[in-house]
């Protein structure tokens, strides 16, 4: 594993030290993609139980399609970056985007990013982008939350039985150095009463950069509205609505979120220099 003062050659993970809240933290980060490529870097944001080897190949794969670079990286408390110091709080997702992806793109050089997030990661780029949309060239959001839905909370306490009974934590563990900490961080905060009135619609509706959105219709962990909220406060939002598809387009629909996606940055510049 590299460091940030040794080099970082792609597809081989390293670690971003920031300063963050008086604290020092380590993020665990990978490039994936063209090497060379002129366009503006694709930032990959995992969803709420994820991390960088989570993600798989898709990333890699989605770059490569397009002659795009990447950057993947796990959030604090996931994969095999810096553990959390004290339990999350109802406002984790506004911290991480309009605090640690700053300093993260600081601290890389990154300018003009893409984003691609999913679930938990796609809230954070909402939030990001309803702050920066100048600073970016645009964002791809895959099954985002903007409010808490009863069908989410439902299937969140789902997850809760299958991770009490080991199923669920048998496979979440390869993919996390503390899997209990990560699980029962993003489950027990979901689950308080004090999210439950946890809402971005206001913050998404001043979005300006190029937005996609997408969503599958079986989604346990939010229905349709989710998308369509985002369509009617950004009117210029591309939506791809997925039949059959639960709540991991890039991963049940590889091919088909590739494909959307690599066309819609295309259509929105994405050789325009950073």
């Amino acid at each position: 594993m590299f460091t940030m003062t040794q080099p970082m050659p792609d597809h081989q993970p390293f670690f971003v030290d920031l300063r963050w809240r008086d604290q020092r933290i380590q993020l665990e980060a990978q490039w994936v993609g063209a090497p060379a490529s002129p366009a503006p870097t694709v930032v990959f944001l995992h969803e709420g139980l994820g991390s960088v080897s989570h993600w798989k190949n898709f990333p890699d794969e989605f770059c490569r399609a397009h002659g795009l670079r990447g950057l993947v990286f796990s959030r604090f408390g996931y994969g095999r970056s810096s553990a959390r110091t004290a339990a999350l709080t109802p406002d984790y997702l506004h911290q991480q985007a309009h605090e640690v992806l700053p300093a993260l793109f600081a601290k890389l050089g990154i300018v003009q990013p893409w984003l691609f997030g999913h679930s938990d990661g796609a809230s954070i780029a909402l939030l990001y982008a309803a702050r920066h949309s100048a600073e970016l060239s645009g964002l791809i959001v895959a099954a985002p939350h903007l409010y808490v839905e009863d069908c989410a909370l439902e299937a969140i306490a789902a997850a809760r039985a299958a991770y009490r009974d080991g199923a669920l934590r048998a496979r979440l563990a390869p993919y996390h150095a503390d899997v209990d900490a990560a699980f029962r961080g993003w489950n027990d905060i979901w689950l308080a009463p004090a999210f439950r009135d946890w809402d971005i619609r206001a913050d998404v509706a001043a979005i300006t950069a190029p937005l996609m959105a997408i969503q599958g219709e079986d989604d346990a962990y939010g229905t349709l509205d989710q998308v369509y909220t985002i369509a009617r406060l950004v009117p210029h939002t591309h939506l791809l609505v997925l039949p059959g598809c639960g709540h991991s387009p890039h991963r049940e629909r590889s091919a088909e979120v590739i494909a959307a996606g690599g066309l819609f940055i295309a259509g929105s510049g994405h050789d325009r220099e950073p």
